[in-house]
């Protein structure tokens, strides 16, 4: 089965050369990296890396307390991190800078799976969440390099998505030395994948680990004293396309009853920064952006927020979250960080790539389900005139996100033992 796919691979790599040739047309810095995709790229110089790696912005995110924790309790090893995105990559860069070596992983193809792991030379790889890559996984069992997959998740979805290679599929994973499943159904589908129940344990998810930035709430603060300090304010976080004329119709339904009111709108992709503003301009919204107007006036109806990795201060200063990609069929996004501010979440009927997290909150009061788009805005109007409502939510939520941290220290001690073996 691993020659057939491997061989799938090969006969796929013009067609991986071709998406990387017009992907690089629309970014150039991208176009400079895909040689990375092969594994060609300059050896950084040294040996006994800890490698993670992160495929896009949401796994970065999720990674950093525990890359952070790393630098801190082996702070003499060198930090690889992977990323296959753009976005992602732009994200390492943000939070981590020079700090670590990061290049993207190579295409699950041998030749370039062994040219990287010879270039980078890691003493331990830990996968987030959720990336089995056959040739990669049986690379690392050859080499003797302990694999972890670290908040591991699996949605019924992606348990669908690997049946036809389930074979394949068990055979990697017995590669793997440790799964740390985020939830007790994460662990059950790993098991159904063909996981050894020996292998798995649940140590909960790391993105309740994940840190305020220094001044998120101070900053939120102070944009509220410049627009406004009780203008009624709702943000739109992570959109996608098809998501943002809903979201717009619903501040339409907000604005006749609230003139005053004002919505943040952060689009999930830079690429469609543009595109949403333009959107927005020509509905007839008065409009600012991140990136021109820094933050929006007491005039501005919309303010689209053009930038990746900002968002804290902007859940810091809003009265409720709708969290996107979960009025279309994305499976949602983190709905963890307005949670940690004590702000209510409103999510809609797609959300599972955070089941676990997203029911936990809803059934202890702390995010509410829109059922569909056309009550979008009048579930976010319902809790813009209840301010009782919105501290319950907001208490309840925090409240979730407390009780649940200590991931991180709990894969830490499986680190530290799979160190010292």
């Amino acid at each position: 089965m691993r020659y057939l796919y491997t061989l799938a691979m090969f006969l796929a790599t013009p067609l991986l050369v071709l998406r990387l040739l017009a992907r690089g047309v629309r970014s150039r810095p991208y176009h400079r990296r895909w040689p990375e995709r092969f594994g060609f790229f300059d050896p950084p110089g040294f040996i006994g890396s800890l490698w993670v790696h992160a495929v896009s912005v949401g796994e970065v995110n999720a990674a950093e307390p525990l890359i952070k924790a790393l630098r801190r309790d082996y702070p003499n090893a060198p930090l690889v991190i992977t990323t296959v995105t753009p976005t992602g990559t732009a994200r390492v860069h943000q939070l981590f800078g020079d700090s670590v070596f990061h290049v993207y992983l190579p295409y699950d193809l041998p030749f370039a799976v062994g040219r990287f792991l010879k270039r980078i030379r890691p003493r331990l790889a830990l996968i987030v969440e959720t990336e089995i890559w056959p040739n990669l996984y049986f690379a690392c069992r050859r080499r003797g390099i302990p694999l972890m997959i670290v908040n591991a998740r699996l949605s019924e979805r992606s348990l669908r998505g690997y049946k036809p290679l389930r074979g394949l599929a068990r055979s990697a994973l017995r590669c793997v030395r440790v799964i740390a499943a985020q939830s007790r159904t994460d662990a059950a589908r790993y098991r159904l994948l063909g996981a050894d129940p020996q292998q798995i344990l649940v140590t909960g998810n790391m993105k309740f680990d994940m840190p305020i930035p220094d001044g998120a709430v101070a900053k939120g603060a102070v944009m509220r004293s410049h627009w406004g300090p009780r203008r009624p304010v709702w943000m739109a976080a992570s959109t996608h396309e098809g998501e943002e004329l809903a979201v717009l119709e619903a501040h339409l339904q907000v604005l006749h009853r609230l003139p005053d009111a004002l919505l943040l709108l952060a689009p999930r992709h830079p690429e469609r920064f543009r595109v949403v503003e333009q959107a927005v301009r020509s509905l007839g919204f008065t409009v600012a952006t991140h990136s021109s107007d820094d933050v929006p006036s007491p005039s501005h109806q919309v303010f689209v927020i053009d930038a990746m990795g900002q968002l804290m201060p902007f859940f810091a200063a809003t009265e409720v979250a709708f969290v996107g990609g979960s009025l279309v069929p994305i499976g949602g996004h983190n709905v963890l960080e307005p949670a940690a501010l004590s702000v209510p979440v409103l999510v809609g009927p797609h959300t599972f790539n955070f089941e676990e997290i997203t029911h936990s909150l809803i059934q202890q009061g702390g995010a509410e389900r829109v059922a569909d788009a056309d009550r979008l805005g009048p579930d976010v109007l319902k809790l813009l005139l209840d301010a009782a409502k919105r501290a319950r939510m907001g208490q309840a939520a925090q409240q979730v996100f407390e009780r649940e941290r200590g991931a991180v220290q709990r894969i830490m001690r499986l680190i530290d033992t799979a160190l010292q073996e």
